[in-house]
Formats: C-alpha cells, sequence, structure tokens
C-alpha cells in the first residue's frame, strides 16, 4: 500500500506545489509523509462534515482543494470550524493534503476542466504565472542496457508539441579502472575497462528531474553510473491563471448565461451585460477571480466567467465593455471533485497501488440558495 509520501507524489505530477500563487499553502496540511493509505476521499472543502465523512468511510487521506490551514494558527479548539476539523483529523488519524492554484494553473488542471465543461475551445492561460524550466538529462548506458534505462525514464520526458517518448542516443566508448573497495558491473579491481556505450539524452521538467535521477539509478546497472544535467533557456510551456478561448459558435450573452448554468447545475447564476449581445471568445478563470478582469479585457473577451463578483467589479466591467457571467465560486469549483477521482484512481491503477481506492465526497452544496418571490 502507498504511504503518504507516495500520493504526494501523484499529485505533484497532476499540479506541482511549484506553480502555485506566493500567498498560498498547497500541499499536506495535516499528518504523516509515512502512514499508510488504503483509501482516499476527494472533496472541494475540509470542513467538519467532509472530514467526519472521510473518517466514517475510514480514509487515512482527505484530499481537498480548498486549504484547511491558510495562515499560522494562534489557537485550535472546537470552537471554530476549522479547529473542528483540525481536532477530527488528528484524533482520527486522518491526513489531509491539498491542491489549490497549483491545481488552478497546471495543464488540465481545474480551469481546463471548466472550460471543456462551458464549451470552449482553443484556450490558453488568461494572466500567465509561470513557465515551465527545462533540463536535458543526460546518461552514459552499456548498449544492452540502454532499453531499460530509457525505459525507466520515457515517463519523466516532457512531452514536444503532440510527440512523446522522446530521446536520442549515439555510441561510443567508455572507460574507467575500478578502484580497492569497488563492486564494478563490468571488469575487475584495479584494470583499464573500455565499453561500448550508449549517450542517452532526454528533455525533462525541472520539476520531475529528481524523480527521473532516481529512476535512472535504480535501472542502471553500474555502481556510479556517469549522467549530466543541463539547465536550458528553452522556454517551456507557459503557465497561468485563467483561461481564454473560442465558442464553437457565436452567441448572445443570454443564451450563453443560460448554457453556462446548465453546464454547471446552478440556479444561483447572475451576469452583467446587454443580454442580446454577442459573445465568442470568452474568458474565464474558477472560484473568485473577477481580479483577473482587466486581463479578459486585454485578452479581446466578450465575456469573464467567473464566482464571487462584487457590486463595483460588476460596474468597472460596464465601463470597459466587457460582460461578466457570475456562475458562483461552488459551481464553478465542485467540477473538480468527480475529475479529480478518476484522474487519481487511473494513476493508481496503472502503479503498483492498484489496491488503493478513491472516492468523491457528495455531501457539500452551494451554500448560496436562490429566492423565488
Amino acid at each position: 500500500m502507498p504511504k503518504v509520501s507516495d500520493l504526494i507524489d501523484i499529485v505533484n505530477k497532476i499540479a506541482p506545489a511549484s506553480l502555485a500563487e506566493s500567498w498560498d499553502n498547497p500541499g499536506l496540511q495535516l499528518g504523516s509523509h509515512s502512514a499508510d493509505v488504503h483509501r482516499i476521499m476527494v472533496a472541494l472543502d475540509p470542513v467538519p462534515e467532509v472530514v467526519k465523512a472521510a473518517v466514517d468511510a475510514t480514509c487515512q487521506l482527505l484530499i481537498t482543494h480548498h486549504p484547511l490551514i491558510f495562515k499560522p494558527l494562534a489557537s485550535i479548539t472546537t470552537a471554530s470550524a476549522q479547529g473542528r476539523s483540525i481536532h477530527c483529523a488528528i484524533t482520527a488519524g486522518l491526513s489531509i493534503l491539498t491542491l489549490h492554484t497549483n491545481y488552478d494553473i497546471a495543464t488540465g488542471g481545474l480551469n481546463d476542466l471548466l472550460a471543456g465543461k462551458i464549451g470552449l475551445n482553443e484556450c490558453r492561460p488568461l494572466r500567465i504565472t509561470t513557465a515551465e524550466e527545462l533540463a536535458k538529462l543526460v546518461v552514459f548506458v552499456p548498449e544492452d542496457h540502454v532499453e531499460k534505462v530509457r525505459g525507466s525514464l520515457l515517463p519523466f520526458t516532457r512531452l514536444q508539441g503532440n510527440y512523446r517518448d522522446c530521446s536520442f542516443a549515439a555510441g561510443g566508448e567508455g572507460t574507467f579502472t575500478p578502484q580497492d573497495g569497488a563492486e564494478p558491473f563490468i571488469g575487475t579491481v584495479g584494470s583499464l575497462q573500455r565499453v561500448n556505450e550508449q549517450r542517452l539524452e532526454l528533455l525533462v521538467e525541472r520539476t520531475t528531474v529528481s524523480r527521473a535521477v532516481k529512476a535512472l539509478l535504480a535501472a542502471h546497472p553500474y555502481e556510479e553510473p556517469a549522467f549530466d544535467l543541463y539547465p536550458l533557456l528553452n522556454e517551456g510551456v507557459k503557465l497561468g491563471l485563467g483561461r481564454v478561448g473560442r465558442l464553437a459558435e457565436p452567441l448572445m450573452l443570454k443564451e450563453y448565461a443560460a448554457r453556462v448554468g446548465r453546464s454547471l447545475d446552478t440556479t444561483t447564476l447572475r451576469f452583467v451585460g446587454e443580454p442580446d449581445r454577442i459573445v465568442s471568445k470568452v474568458a474565464l478563470c474558477s472560484g473568485s477571480g473577477a481580479s483577473l478582469l482587466k486581463d479578459a479585457v486585454r485578452a479581446g473577451a466578450d465575456v469573464l466567467v467567473t464566482g464571487d463578483v462584487k457590486y463595483h467589479e460588476a460596474r468597472d466591467a460596464e465601463d470597459a465593455g466587457i460582460a461578466l457571467i457570475d456562475a458562483g465560486h461552488f459551481p464553478t469549483e465542485i467540477i473538480m471533485v468527480d475529475e479529480l477521482t478518476e484522474r487519481l484512481a487511473g494513476a493508481l491503477a496503472n502503479s503498483r497501488y492498484s489496491g488503493c481506492q478513491v472516492i468523491p465526497c457528495h455531501l457539500q452544496c452551494d451554500p448560496f440558495k436562490m429566492y423565488h418571490n
């Protein structure tokens, strides 16, 4: 069975913690890295009823989008919801892991999921926050072990356009003389050895380097394999908050707002702008994203879809000539529960941890209700 640390590794492949905004606090919030995990629950918020549900379901790990702890705490008591969650989790031995803005920003993360839900194509980040940092990993391998070492490293290689599993190999001769205390795979102590080797090169993301090197050392036959890591100036994929894309066909604002409401199964949607206005280019940000209004205007978007829009932000949108659809914080983010559950279950099924179960939490509802007169 996996440890909590193994699940952190899997989550970091989906949403590397390094992508998170500087003010954020993703990662392991409570628990032990060495704790065994047999069952995992995925939820939006680590509120007391969700923590209790995870404990009742005999889960050892709760993974949420919103962090349980944002800032240092002066006290932890059951007088607050946060304190009750912490107390319940610690008492039951439940670990809590969070992926927040790193999941918003990551390719294939929450904002890409939202874009797919509301019908956008040709999407790109709305506000660039970072670009992938790349490295070239070079290792020298005896010819009859190249495929084993290459196979161990291909999972860490970066996609190049529409191509995966990219590598390069070139032949040459390696020499070495084992010294006293060595246990050489080839040759004998004190004798110069000449070996036909392949120089194997692969492009990897900087965030995966440590795991790639660990896999290399496990697969390589040599006691002391020779490898090099080169930081690259090549610009990787640009990543960031929000998305901007296009609809398959233009729609009136009132029609598109209705489609967004149906797609997100919400009855609390509001919009700003002339109902008959035509929209084609759409910006979005899950959760609370009105701070990206100027970015949406600069991107030439006809409408920004987000949640938690305030009165003066709506006036700012009117002044800027851009429409707004406030679909709510909860509806634009609760969609992550089932998607992340499926992704984690798939990752575990394709690993040696196939016995670990992942279940979604469907207890939570939007705290806002619509009043009908």
